[in-house]
């Protein structure tokens, strides 16, 4: 390799090849770590986290198995692991100095890190349909939901938001139809039903304020190493969409925000994406044509994306051609499709006259790797077998008692930790029924008392009373006014006539007050 500031990962020795190390420079071309499962993949993923923390570049990463937390304590210098690290470092050549990195722990349940959580209007009717699993016609009502949003300034910043919105277009549905298009209660139905479904998983945690800021996400500590951002997701593989769709959210965030910097001496922020897989299952062809173009044009504003599965033909073509640094572990090939995998994997790479790609997939073993990194003008490395090196932090998980303390000493501690729940469209809507109900109130008070000269009917108002009792015709009605009524001044209408008898009154309270009130 060149002299120019890189990561070391692995080396030769006993037939291997030399050192093989990432330049600092290419760190934003992203990358893919592959192999089966208990090959290293976490080991190379912890491994690549320090050298880019070391070289002072923030690092975000999903913790699946509880193992990353290690990467905030020392390894320590004793015992047999140790003496396997030692072994290694030295058939590599490669000095080990155990230490700690600066981390943020963070955790959407807000049990093993600070809570993270996004708004729902930052999500967007695309995410936020993928998350819910909608239909196609789901999804259109959902993004009518979102335009009424803007254009009447209700704020959907938590999930309490977005139902009050979906209740006031269920009962209004064929006025904003007319205005919208077609608007069903079956759809509406459908969507409160899923979001149930969501905050029985715990996504209600998700959605609110103080929303991530981004830039959190992208600092160093004092001594200039960039602190290691770690989500614990153990939990959150349970559910898998929701695991998928919020680190898709974050990667669009950064897209969205982050300027054009073009290609920098390193990364401004590395976002490891474990379990790729999950991205890309089942997902429709605008969620996936949206992941390629964030891979394509992200690193352009300074951030790599690494995507960690376990096999290389989890990810799109489109998306696996973008990815310039590659650690392939072990692929097994027990059927007919592995070692078609295995024949397509070992095709992506720069072929070495020293060996056939194809077996040195097969047969590295657990630590090992293929590895290819790009070179000076981004020309793909031809690829080598590889001895990954040991890391310098704990490998393992730290115990609850060190990340407590850890979590104390976060420059994060106590910014995201109380929930704010400031005025949106929750609050908004019950203002609008609110007033509606005072003003039905006040109308029907006005009604009930007699004006003057009420009790002194003359001879002919009685007469006409008594024509139309008699079975004569009902005066004509006066015509109808034209209805031009804004959505705010509909809503307000349709609760008021709700209002006009008990049983709208315990259904108002049913819906707006027992449904959105338990959940403040």
């Amino acid at each position: 390799m060149s002299g120019e500031e890189s990561i070391f990962v692995g080396g030769g020795g006993e037939g291997y090849a030399l050192p093989q190390s990432m330049l600092l420079k290419y760190g934003n071309r992203h990358g893919l770590i592959a192999g089966a499962t208990g090959t290293g993949k976490t080991v190379t993923l912890q491994v690549l986290a320090e050298g880019f923390s070391a070289a002072g570049v923030p690092v975000f990463l999903s913790d699946v198995k509880g193992d990353l937390s290690g990467i905030g304590a020392a390894g320590s210098a004793s015992g047999k692991l140790h003496d396997a690290f030692m072994a290694r470092c030295q058939t590599i050549g490669h000095t080990l100095e155990y230490k700690a990195f600066p981390v943020t722990f963070w955790d959407l349940f807000g049990e093993k890190g600070h809570p993270i959580r996004a708004t729902v209007a930052e999500m967007g009717p695309l995410l936020l349909s993928r998350l819910l699993e909608l239909t196609e016609p789901q999804e259109g009502v959902l993004n009518v939901a979102f335009r009424l949003a803007d254009e009447e300034q209700l704020p959907i910043l938590d999930l309490k938001d977005l139902q009050a919105l979906l209740v006031f277009i269920g009962e209004n549905a064929s006025e904003i139809s007319t205005r919208y298009g077609l608007v069903s209660a079956t759809s509406v139905g459908a969507i409160q039903r899923r979001l149930l479904v969501l905050e029985n998983e715990g996504g209600v945690q998700l959605f609110g304020e103080p929303a991530l800021d981004l830039a959190d996400l992208m600092v160093c500590d004092e001594h200039g190493a960039g602190r290691v951002n770690i989500l614990a997701a153990d939990r959150l593989m349970s559910s898998p969409r929701l695991y998928a769709t919020f680190l898709l959210w974050l990667l669009s965030e950064l897209f969205e925000n982050l300027p054009e910097i073009g290609d920098p001496d390193k990364p401004k922020l590395v976002f490891f994406f474990d379990e790729a897989h999950l991205l890309f299952e089942d997902a429709p062809k605008a969620l996936v044509a949206k992941v390629e173009q964030v891979a394509r044009l992200i690193r352009s504003k300074g951030v790599g994306v690494y995507f960690i599965t376990q096999n290389p033909a989890d990810v799109p073509e489109n998306i696996l051609g973008q990815l310039g640094n590659r650690v392939q572990h072990a692929l097994r090939a027990f059927t007919a499709k592995d070692q078609k995998d295995l024949r397509m994997a070992s095709d992506t790479y720069r072929a070495n006259p020293r060996f056939a790609t194809e077996d040195a997939i097969r047969d590295v073993g657990t630590g090992e790797a293929v590895t290819s990194f790009l070179e000076l003008k981004g020309i793909p490395g031809i690829v080598e077998r590889t001895l990954v090196r040991p890391p310098s932090s704990q490998l393992g998980p730290i115990d609850p008692a060190t990340r407590a303390a850890l979590m104390a000493s976060s420059p994060m501690h106590g910014k995201y930790d109380a929930l704010v729940d400031r005025d949106s469209a929750y609050e908004r809507l019950r203002a609008k029924s609110e007033a509606a109900a005072n003003n039905a109130a006040e109308t029907e008070r006005m009604a009930s008392q007699p004006k003057s000269g009420d009790l002194h009917l003359n001879l002919d108002d009685f007469k006409s009373a008594r024509r139309y009792d008699d079975g004569g015709q009902a005066p004509a009605k006066p015509a109808a006014k034209p209805r031009g009524d804004s959505i705010g001044t509909t809503f307000a209408k349709s609760f008021a006539r709700q209002l006009g008898t008990r049983s709208g009154q315990a259904i108002i309270r049913g819906v707006l007050g027992s449904l959105f009130g338990s959940r403040r």
